[in-house]
């Protein structure tokens, strides 16, 4: 076997043996119900900004009035620095409107 047909499978081997948990992982379409978006206005309880992605806790009071706890997973924060977002684009008590797509469970 010559030199470049070695290396090749062996990248290729190597490759397929990291490639299932990176798709694991990001298998939104698994997680989430890609059919619907809630809408929703709440006020900021808590805003984790961290890696690997950023959470920001709020609550939404339903048609009785009565306070729904919410929490929302966002992109990694490098990601987010590309959308203008860091440490501070939320404080708690910020009253904010979020349309997110549901989890299927």
């Amino acid at each position: 076997m010559d030199r470049k047909l070695g290396l090749s499978i062996a990248a290729s081997v190597t490759s397929l043996m990291f490639s299932p948990p990176l798709l694991a992982h990001h298998g939104s379409r698994v997680s989430y119900d890609m059919t619907k978006e809630l809408a929703m206005k709440g006020t900021v309880t808590d805003y984790q900004y961290q890696n690997p992605h950023i959470y920001i806790m709020y609550d939404v009071n339903d048609e009785k009035g009565d306070v729904v706890h919410w929490g929302v997973e966002t992109y990694s924060p490098i990601v987010m620095v590309q959308q203008q977002w860091d440490k501070r684009s939320l404080k708690i008590g910020d009253e904010i409107t979020v349309t997110v797509r549901p989890s299927k469970a």
